[in-house]
């Protein structure tokens, strides 16, 4: 098979690798499209560590089932769309007993873990238990939207949003438009989104976001709360800088929630003050359990017309290296790549 092969900081290439075979309690997939995220993005300069050289990536991935078997849902048949849980747990440990798949301290991950080979590539193997199979009819390519859609799901669970409450995203990338989306389906009295991209702001429009542009000048809070007819309730920031964690706060209201889930920076400078003197929470979100991430393949498979929007590029293997190099350097400025390993250069 062909495969994305990463070399280290600004260097992959297209290399054949010797095709996987599934073992007794995994399923083979020929995959259909991968999403390239962000964290791919930054192991790809060597910003975060996190991928090795001679690693083969992508955790965003939808396939169709080539070699099937039992899985957590019933059997796997060949010719079955179907995407899977990237987040590989114990299912022993007292995290995995909650069903908190993602606290797993033995876990593993697709697409992070280097001794996985992953999607950026025609074929791939998963566990049968992590196999979420998607409906027939739907359009392929939207699987590949589930692993994103789950973070903001579980980031937005994290934050206890509710039907009651207010709710102010904070960065319009992919993962805050995934926590758009997510806070929009609790039924929140109101969702508004700040971001400083005009392109990101014209997307996060069509798909039905209110967006204020902090960098507009303009007092920010006072904007959010005109909006929202008050400060936020829960805050999502989906950046991860010290200035958005600012902005967060000056945002929300006393007693508000604040979730973290945007990772841009590893250490971040807090205002103490303004979490115990107005009684603020600050809560981490990371990834999502197997329960969220098998509901949201279950709403994208029902195809919502607003998710065809997020995907703004496509290329084939062999245009994928281009892909990284020019996401990384700001030349691509689309929201959500996907990689088809049967599209033609």
């Amino acid at each position: 098979m062909r495969a994305l092969v990463y070399h280290g900081p600004g260097e992959m290439s297209v290399e054949k690798r010797r095709d996987p075979s599934p073992g007794s309690d995994e399923v083979l997939l020929r995959v259909v499209a991968t999403g390239i995220c962000g964290s791919d993005i930054h192991g790809f300069t060597g910003e975060n560590g996190r991928r090795h050289p001679g690693q083969v990536m992508g955790h965003e991935f939808v396939g169709i089932v080539l070699d099937g078997g039992a899985t957590a849902t019933g059997v796997a048949l060949p010719g079955q769309l179907a995407t899977a849980v990237p987040v590989i747990a114990c299912d022993v440990c007292a995290a995995c007993a909650r069903h908190e798949q993602s606290m797993c301290q033995d876990k593993r991950v697709i697409g992070v873990d280097p001794t996985i080979s992953s999607a950026f590539a025609d074929l791939m193997t998963v566990p049968a238990r992590n196999l979420v199979p998607l409906p027939d009819g739907m359009p392929a390519e939207l699987g590949a939207l589930v692993e994103p859609l789950a973070v903001g799901c579980h980031a937005v669970a994290r934050g206890g949003v509710g039907p009651a409450d207010r709710v102010l995203v904070v960065g319009g990338g992919p993962i805050g438009q995934a926590c758009y989306l997510a806070a929009r389906r609790t039924g929140a009295d109101g969702v508004v989104v700040t971001e400083v991209d005009a392109h990101r702001s014209a997307l996060l429009r069509d798909i039905g976001a209110t967006v204020v542009d902090p960098g507009e000048g303009d007092d920010v809070g006072a904007a959010v709360r005109d909006l929202l007819g008050g400060p936020a309730d829960v805050v999502v920031d989906a950046v991860g800088t010290d200035a958005t964690l600012a902005q967060a706060f000056d945002c929300s209201a006393e007693g508000g929630r604040i979730v973290l889930v945007g990772m841009q920076s590893p250490r971040l400078t807090v205002d103490a003050y303004a979490i115990s003197t107005r009684q603020r929470s600050l809560v981490g979100a990371f990834t999502y359990n197997h329960r969220e991430f098998r509901e949201t393949a279950a709403w994208v498979g029902t195809a919502p017309p607003e998710l065809t929007r997020l995907i703004e590029g496509r290329v084939g293997l062999a245009e994928a290296p281009r892909a990284f190099t020019d996401l990384a350097s700001g030349d691509n400025t689309a929201s959500k790549v996907l990689v088809l390993p049967t599209r033609e250069s």
